[in-house]
């Protein structure tokens, strides 16, 4: 009897977090017989959560092609092209990675916008406002506060638990990151985050949003899906989105039907 080798997985994560805020869909992957691979952020590759906040040194000064240079660089040394999926900056990043022709589908879950995309709620800009407040500490990494990740990643819950969950995940910003993210959505040809939103040849894009994000609000969502269909290209490119869900998505209750859904989408087009 022959058995069919399934199509590896890479998942990203997104700003103040790390590989663990994966847990939840890497497991669930795993059951399902794919082989997941989940590196960290240079910097924070498998560090725990609190060895990043009493040391970020390394964290300082990276920037948006740093880190995408650095999934390249993994991804490449796979035996074969994977699914890539990503979370918030994570999904810009899956995105920049399409761009680059690595895996044979991808999904952004609620995903940072590429450049030339102005789209910017007045939610999106308050989650960067500690950072974007202070033009001087571009090359830091700033911590997040409880009370910034209530707003950001707990709208859903009360502080108490939104509080707990902060302990358990959040770490310091890449401020460099999000300096490039903001200003890149001005500047679509000459951005850090820039893609081709015409290329023809990309593997499927699958656009994921949550009803009550505060950060990727599913305008943004639907702003990145209308930029690459109106180049007409014939790259696939879908969009769902999910009500009810914060940008917590990824382990908010509920979190296994976003989880197999991108999966059996992300399978189905990595197949056809």
């Amino acid at each position: 009897m022959s058995t069919t080798r399934k199509t590896p997985i890479v998942l990203i994560h997104g700003l103040w977090m790390t590989p663990k805020s994966w847990n939840t869909w890497a497991e669930r992957f795993r059951a399902a017989g794919h082989e997941v691979i989940v590196p960290g952020w240079p910097g924070i590759d498998d560090r725990a959560v609190d060895d990043i906040r009493r040391d970020s040194e390394a964290l300082k000064g990276v920037g948006i092609h740093d880190i995408v240079d650095h999934y390249e660089r993994i991804i490449r040394a796979l035996p074969e092209k994977p699914i890539i999926m990503g979370h918030s900056f994570g999904g810009l990043f899956t995105q920049m990675l399409a761009d680059r022709g690595l895996g044979v589908s991808y999904v952004g879950v609620t995903p940072g916008q590429p450049a030339g995309i102005t789209t910017l709620p007045l939610s999106t800009l308050w989650t960067g406002t500690p950072i974007l407040s202070n033009p001087f500490g571009r090359n830091g990494a700033k911590p997040l506060s409880k009370r910034h990740f209530h707003f950001t990643f707990g709208n859903d819950l009360d502080r108490a638990a939104s509080d707990a969950l902060w302990e358990e995940y959040a770490v310091n910003s890449y401020n460099r990151v999000f300096f490039e993210g903001v200003a890149a959505a001005f500047n679509e040809k000459g951005g850090a985050s820039h893609v081709d939103y015409g290329r023809s040849d990309r593997a499927p894009l699958l656009i994921i949003t949550g009803e009550i994000d505060h950060v990727v609000p599913p305008a943004i969502g639907e702003a990145i899906v209308k930029k690459y269909r109106s180049t007409g290209s014939p790259a696939v490119v879908d969009y769902r989105e999910f009500p009810g869900r914060t940008h917590r998505i990824v382990s908010q209750s509920g979190w296994e039907e976003v989880a197999d859904y991108a999966l059996e989408w992300a399978t189905a087009h990595a197949a056809a």
